[in-house]
């Protein structure tokens, strides 16, 4: 006879027993509003980072909070100001959309929440809303294709600092780069064709956010990383290599836009100006751009890929201050892509993603 205490469990667990597995979406941030106050308050807790800026705490904090963010906050606002509409900040509402879409895709089975590294809706309401829910499991995804320690990285540092507070934590995993994601691709890919059927092109570009170089040297595997040929093929041992990623989504783009290797060029953008002469990723978008004119390249697609909501550095950056430099140097046209926002092809992707892991 069989004792009930080692009888076989045959049953599945008692549904009473399961709660919704709750889903973190997570972009960067945005200041609450296009004034140099909120302006500042976003720029002090994004450059005060110590994964944005690894400075030792001791500088970082008096050289930003004191110098560079009083300095730059003025000028920011009111470029932030060129980027608000009707509707606020693209950012945030495009995050928004894109919350409200996926947890329809994935059913009530699924709690989707938002939030934001910097500022609001933080990461820190987010998680609470999802522990209210007494959810059985969190998947969290921060929005940045390309894994890097200042994005992807803070992101994931942020949460594990607010849920080792918690008496209780769930199973909890990141996924922490998509960079190859079939969805991912074929969704901007599918944007640049819509592009493409417009007008016919001379070149693309693909223009990433740029980092310090001594960021892709600290996460190198085993010293793999030369920030040279090592990134022509994505492996083991550079997959989170944030050059690596880059080409990497680039070339699987341009196949998936039937483009040849003379028909493209990867770029990076928004980096800092340092007087440190600290190199960031090159090449740099702008001086590409402000050559190609001179080489018979007059019409350019050009793509961020390092975003998946139009922002600040797609909507102004890349498309009105490089639109500028391009026709200063003699282009023609100048053409973003935009980004992926809430498009029903990304919406699709994005719970792919979730039910995969």
């Amino acid at each position: 006879m069989i004792s009930p205490a080692s009888a076989p469990i045959t049953a599945p667990a008692s549904t009473a027993t399961r709660g919704r597995i709750g889903v973190l979406l997570v972009n960067l941030g945005t200041p609450d509003s296009p004034s140099t106050p909120d302006v500042r308050r976003y720029l002090n807790e994004f450059l005060t980072d110590g994964r944005v800026i690894d400075m030792p705490a001791a500088v970082r904090y008096p050289l930003f909070q004191g110098i560079v963010v009083p300095l730059r906050a003025p000028k920011s606002a009111k470029i932030y100001r060129q980027l608000w509409d009707e509707r606020g900040s693209p950012l945030l509402y495009h995050g928004l959309d894109l919350q409200k879409l996926v947890q329809e895709k994935l059913g009530k089975d699924y709690l989707v929440a938002f939030g934001m590294r910097y500022q609001k809706p933080s990461i820190e309401a987010a998680l609470q809303e999802l522990r209210d829910a007494a959810v059985e499991r969190i998947i969290v995804l921060p929005l940045f294709p390309q894994y890097a320690a200042a994005s992807t990285g803070s992101v994931q540092e942020k949460v594990m600092e607010l849920v080792k507070d918690w008496w209780v934590v769930p199973s909890i995993s990141f996924i922490s780069t998509f960079a190859d994601d079939p969805g991912f691709i074929n969704t901007f890919a599918a944007l640049g064709l819509a592009e493409m059927q417009k007008r016919d092109y001379d070149h693309v570009v693909f223009s990433y956010h740029g980092i310090p170089e001594r960021h892709v040297l600290k996460g190198s595997h085993k010293g793999y990383c030369k920030l040279g040929s090592c990134c022509a093929s994505y492996n083991k041992n550079n997959r989170y290599c944030y050059r690596a990623q880059c080409f990497a989504t680039s070339r699987l783009l341009a196949a998936a836009m039937g483009l040849n290797a003379d028909q493209y060029t990867v770029t990076f953008q928004s980096r800092l100006q340092s007087r440190l002469r600290d190199p960031w990723l090159q090449p740099y978008t702008d001086e590409v751009l402000k050559e190609m004119p001179a080489k018979g390249i007059k019409n350019v697609l050009a793509f961020s890929p390092a975003f998946v909501a139009d922002c600040l550095e797609t909507t102004i950056e890349v498309g009105e201050e490089f639109k500028e430099m391009f026709e200063q140097a003699g282009g023609s046209h100048w053409q973003l892509v935009p980004s992926l926002n809430s498009h029903p092809m990304w919406v699709d992707a994005v719970a792919d993603m979730v039910r995969r892991n």
